[in-house]
């Protein structure tokens, strides 16, 4: 059974007769990493809406799991959206608490991940005091203390500077590598992509037509060594290659 099946997906802004999404069709499996990457403006975080709910098709049917969670998706935005006013263990058990836990449950739970993550201390904490690496933990141990059938991630470390962010690629590489989650990321970073995915998606036509799917085959468990290699290389020189087919076509929408 799928983790994901999204069939004839198509979808348009009430204020535009432009389609964003045209008939586009693609699955996930169970425990799978699959990254998506196009140019900026042309759809990605609106497609993460509709997955979401946020936003409803105009034809095709979005398909989420077949589990007990088959309804529950964590999602992890590009800014870590931490509320201010309450500490670090309130933040990641709100989730819990809104699908009808009580707060005393919901923090004992949160509570047992905080070593995992890296955030023991913290609980008492405030966004405003901790970086925003530790932040990016908490907003993604938020995203998944409901053990979700599907993790969304929206280009979850483009805000951090680049030695804070290869830091967090790498925790979450070790991290996914354990838990075994079923992610959906987007990225601009073909590195981080090859790094963490078991398979890209690449946007070959637009309005969303037809994505191209490119298998990872590279041996895990994966280091930043393995950006070294000669077949990480070979991958990302063929992404390359297809962004810059696109782009020649006018893809990039800004």
């Amino acid at each position: 059974m799928k983790a994901l099946e999204i069939s004839n997906l198509s979808f348009r802004y009430r204020d535009s007769d432009r389609r964003i999404i045209d008939d586009l069709s693609f699955s996930m499996d169970k425990n799978e990493f699959v990254t998506i990457i196009a140019p900026s403006g042309t759809g990605k975080t609106t497609l993460f809406r509709l997955i979401l709910g946020l936003l409803k098709p105009i034809e095709g049917s979005i398909h989420i799991g077949s589990d007990a969670n088959k309804n529950i998706i964590g999602y992890m935005p590009q800014k870590d959206s931490l509320m201010p006013w309450r500490n670090i263990l309130d933040n990641t058990s709100v989730g819990l608490e809104l699908n009808g836990y009580s707060r005393k449950e919901a923090r004992r739970i949160a509570a047992t991940y905080f070593e995992d993550f890296g955030l023991k201390g913290t609980e008492k904490s405030y966004p405003h005091e901790l970086s925003g690496g530790m932040r990016q933990r908490a907003s993604f141990l938020r995203a998944i203390v409901n053990k979700p059938a599907l993790l969304l991630l929206d280009e979850p470390f483009s805000s951090l500077d680049a030695l804070t962010r290869r830091k967090m690629q790498a925790w979450l590489l070790e991290l996914c590598q354990k838990e075994k989650n079923t992610v959906f990321m987007i990225t601009h970073d073909i590195d981080e992509a090859l790094l963490l995915s078991d398979r890209i998606l690449i946007c070959t036509e637009l309005p969303y037509k037809r994505l191209k799917s490119i298998d990872v085959n590279i041996k895990r468990p994966r280091t930043y060594e393995t950006t070294l290699s000669s077949e990480f290389i070979e991958i990302k020189r063929s992404i390359l290659n297809i962004l810059d087919v696109l782009e020649k076509k006018g893809g990039d929408r800004g």
